[in-house]
């Protein structure tokens, strides 16, 4: 089941970057509203409650209640959060999708390996997940926190494909060719490379300084 959330919103009639500054500078954020059927909303949200209701749910997968002024709360998904790529933690500006309880909507949700692969267990294998994400269409009221995937029977050189998940209730996006993981076998560790003066047979070590000369060497020659 879809997890839930509930927020308050304002309704502004002005847009553009000057005001986006301004409603910044007053603890706010600018925000649009929009789906099937309805005209784009500009609306501002407070930083602080949208911070801690971040903190606490995952966007992409929460019905969130939203109220606009004094209207009746409408469900809404949070489609696309805006931060600032110098301060992360500052949020500039935040999508939010109104859906109904009828209709189905197109969202991305994390996938969650559970288990230990055979290859892994019994062959010493090396589990490698390639993809994190599933592109699925469900009913607002049953989108899942995570799409569950079972690695247990994974052998050694196999993978787990699109196209072998088996999902209730769900439409999925993605191409069923897509890979989502695999066991690989283990790489086998090089021996470290020997340069050859490392291994030749030892030799003299070389002389810093020449040797003093013998006492025949330095007498003198007879004549």
């Amino acid at each position: 089941m879809a997890q839930q959330a509930s927020l308050s919103a304002l309704g502004r009639t002005t847009a553009g970057k000057g005001v986006a500054r301004s409603l910044r500078r007053e603890g706010k954020v600018p925000a649009v509203i929009y789906g099937r059927g309805r005209a784009a909303e500009a609306l501002a949200l407070d930083a602080v409650a949208l911070e801690r209701l971040l903190a606490r749910v995952r966007a992409s997968t929460t019905l969130v209640d939203l109220t606009v002024d004094d209207r009746a709360p409408i469900k809404t998904l949070i489609r696309e959060i805006q931060r600032d790529p110098v301060r992360p933690s500052t949020i500039l500006h935040v999508d939010l999708y109104e859906v109904h309880a009828d209709q189905k909507v197109t969202i991305e949700v994390p996938i969650h390996f559970v288990g230990t692969a055979e290859g892994v267990k019994n062959a010493g294998g090396v589990f490698e997940a390639v993809s994190h994400t599933l592109q699925i269409r469900v009913l607002p009221a049953n989108i899942p926190d995570q799409i569950e995937v079972d690695v247990s029977a994974l052998g050694l050189g196999q993978s787990l494909h699109v196209s072998d998940l088996k999902l209730e209730g769900v439409d999925i996006v993605t191409d069923e060719g897509v890979t989502l993981c695999t066991v690989v076998a283990a790489k086998a560790e090089e021996a470290p490379v020997v340069a050859a003066e490392a291994v030749a047979s030892p030799t003299e070590p070389e002389l810093i300084r020449k040797p003093k000369p013998s006492e025949d060497d330095e007498a003198p020659a007879k004549s």
